[in-house]
This record gives structure tokens, sequence and C-alpha cells, in this order.
């Protein structure tokens, strides 16, 4: 039995990607939600998960580290 049937893929990659850059980042999921919610970073992990989902785990903390980069210079 399948648990995460009714769960959408969007949204099962982007708790990997909360829980991979809290382990990378040696954060707490407070700590990386509070900053994702700053810089919108789950909504562009959302928005962009056709293009991010086919990356390595690496990559992606390293774009999500590019992308809050690129808001915060805004």
């Amino acid at each position: 039995m399948n648990l995460h049937n009714n769960i959408p893929k969007e949204l099962l990659f982007l708790i990997s990607c909360i829980e991979e850059y809290k382990n990378t980042k040696n954060m707490t999921g407070k700590e990386v939600v509070d900053l994702f919610n700053k810089y919108s970073v789950m909504e562009y992990i959302v928005s962009f998960y056709d293009a991010l989902h086919i990356f390595g785990m690496k990559y992606i903390v390293d774009d999500i580290d590019l992308y809050i980069q690129s808001r915060i210079t805004k």
C-alpha cells in the first residue's frame, strides 16, 4: 500500500527539498521554513518542479542558495 498516492508529487518534492536543505545547512526545520517563506523559495520550488526534480539534491540546494541570493540583492 502506497501512502503517497493522494499527495501531489510537487508537495512530496518540496518536503524532500526542505529536509535536504535543513540537513545540508545544519538548520532546524523552522529556520528553513522561515527562510523559505522570507524569500518565496517554496513557491519557486513548486513552480519549477518540472525542471528541478530531475537534478540531484546537491544541485538543488545550490540552486536554492542562488535563488535566495538573487532575492536578497533585489
